[in-house]
């Protein structure tokens, strides 16, 4: 195992033991590995030839504990679709952080791994499909630049799983900067020790905030919380410009680091629509794509809660600081936004009629049916012929519109066009595509459609020839597609 390059320290297990439970994965029947992420098993300074061998494929599977790893289930609370529950790691283990050769430090987790102190009656266990899914996307999350976990591995566990029907069992590698989430907090907060509040709160701020220090009014707590809200207003404004829905934004699901995690019933929305909601569970539409926005803040306001006894002796005062932190996040979340759709829409510099131009062609898109990414991509390359909405007489008067602001800018022509192409992607991964790809590798074994795609989604802002059959929306179904949380 000497040569894989595993390099553990294990901090959080240093924490209280009220934040943890020792736990060792369960072992599986015969594991096989699936699916390998070269590119970042170098990165984490990590041998991409040993983690095939089979002693490898062991530990990814459970069989095997390496050297230096001190496998555990985080503890956590968190609010699901508005109610909060005391929760944990009921199918994760973190087997410890890995030390990369720059000095960096990312949480290795096995999900799937089996049952924990934490599982509540649950087996423990995953199905192949939804860990491919969570591969598939989060991997394309990275490469759009978007903040998120990663994946290093996926193997079966050669043992079967029963759901709806019997499924085959898979392991899940996910690669964060770390699981810490504002359910973690709650979870502190809610056993009421203020001790063990401030100690988490002080890991934290050193493992993510190291630049926070005190502000005039010596309060670290205050500065941690509105860093937070910084990043959770940038994270989810790039949710938003690419069309991306989470799914299942529970407070448990928000991490402090600022990265998106859990990919259970995500997708991306083809037809533009604020209402789209793809997740099975999500019967109310609370975390449509155009609720995304609000419940960042929702979630964010319950951070704060859980930071109130740190943030002031007085709770009157403490709520009040609160209060102030947390009205900045729209202000945060809108400014972001509209850099990202100036962006879009290759411009350079700023105007005040800038949002309603990027509004109205919303509006216009949702009119129309048009497709989101779709539209993007042929505004970048001036390719306006064929869609619904290009044809609509709104749309030609909006087009004029753009034009003239676009004739305000100093830069040259070429420069707009390519900030164009750096931020609007030529693909995503389409539902379409993604269940194809795990329909091939679940029920044939064939990974041939999903390597595939994701060489095709590797690079989303290169616009290749190879590209082009991604870009196809796909036909019209007779019922809206849906999403499963893959438990």
């Amino acid at each position: 195992m000497s040569n894989s390059g595993w390099n553990f320290d294990n901090s959080y297990a240093r924490l209280p033991q009220a934040f943890f439970t020792d736990t060792n994965p369960a072992p599986v029947a015969s594991p096989n590995l699936v699916i390998l992420n070269g590119h970042l098993a170098s990165a984490l300074g990590l041998n991409p030839k040993a983690l095939q061998g089979e002693e490898a494929v062991a530990v990814f599977a459970g069989n095997k504990i390496p050297e230096g790893a001190a496998p555990l289930a985080q503890a956590y609370a968190g609010h699901q679709f508005g109610y909060f529950t005391m929760l944990g790691d009921g199918r994760a283990v973190l087997l410890g952080e890995q030390i990369t050769p720059e000095g960096k430090r990312y949480d290795i987790q096995l999900k799937g791994s089996g049952r924990t102190p934490f599982s509540r009656g649950g087996d423990g266990r995953a199905a192949l499909g939804p860990m491919l899914r969570e591969y598939i996307i989060s991997e394309a999350m990275h490469a759009l630049g978007i903040p998120t976990t990663r994946s290093l591995a996926v193997v079966t566990t050669g043992d079967a799983i029963y759901r709806e029907t019997e499924l085959p069992g898979a392991i899940l590698t996910r690669v964060a900067s770390s699981h810490i989430r504002v359910g973690t907090f709650q979870y502190a907060a809610g056993k009421g020790n203020v001790d063990e509040l401030r100690i988490l709160a002080d890991y934290t701020i050193k493992r993510h905030y190291p630049e926070v220090t005190a502000d005039t009014d010596n309060n670290k707590y205050l500065s941690f919380l509105k860093e937070v809200i910084k990043r959770q207003a940038s994270l989810i404004a790039k949710w938003q410009l690419v069309g991306f829905i989470h799914g299942v934004m529970n407070t448990d699901n928000m991490t402090i680091s600022g990265e998106t995690i859990d990919y259970g019933p995500c997708a991306f929305m083809d037809t533009y629509d604020p209402a789209t909601v793809f997740s099975s569970i999500d019967r109310e539409g609370r975390y449509a794509y155009g609720n995304q926005p609000f419940i960042g803040g929702w979630n964010l306001a319950r951070f704060a809660e859980s930071l109130l006894p740190l943030l002031h002796e007085n709770e009157e005062e403490a709520v009040k600081l609160a209060q102030e932190a947390i009205s900045e996040y729209d202000g945060l979340y809108r400014q972001n936004w509209l850099a990202g759709m100036r962006a879009k829409l290759g411009l350079i510099n700023e105007e005040a009629e800038d949002e309603s131009l990027a509004e109205d062609l919303l509006s216009l898109m949702q009119k129309h049916r048009a497709d989101y990414t779709n539209t993007f991509r042929a505004l970048t390359l001036g390719q306006l012929e064929g869609a619904e909405l290009f044809k609509a007489p709104g749309f030609s008067e909006w087009q004029k519109r753009w034009q003239e602001r676009l004739g305000r800018q100093q830069e040259a022509t070429a420069e707009s066009q390519q900030l164009m192409r750096n931020s609007n992607p030529a693909v995503i991964p389409r539902n379409h595509r993604v269940e194809e790809a795990l329909d091939a590798a679940v029920s044939q074994s064939d990974f041939s459609v999903m390597m595939k795609l994701l060489s095709a989604l590797s690079n989303p802002y290169a616009y290749t020839p190879e590209q082009e059959e991604y870009c196809t929306i796909p036909a019209a179904a007779n019922r809206p597609y849906r999403t499963y949380c893959g438990t």
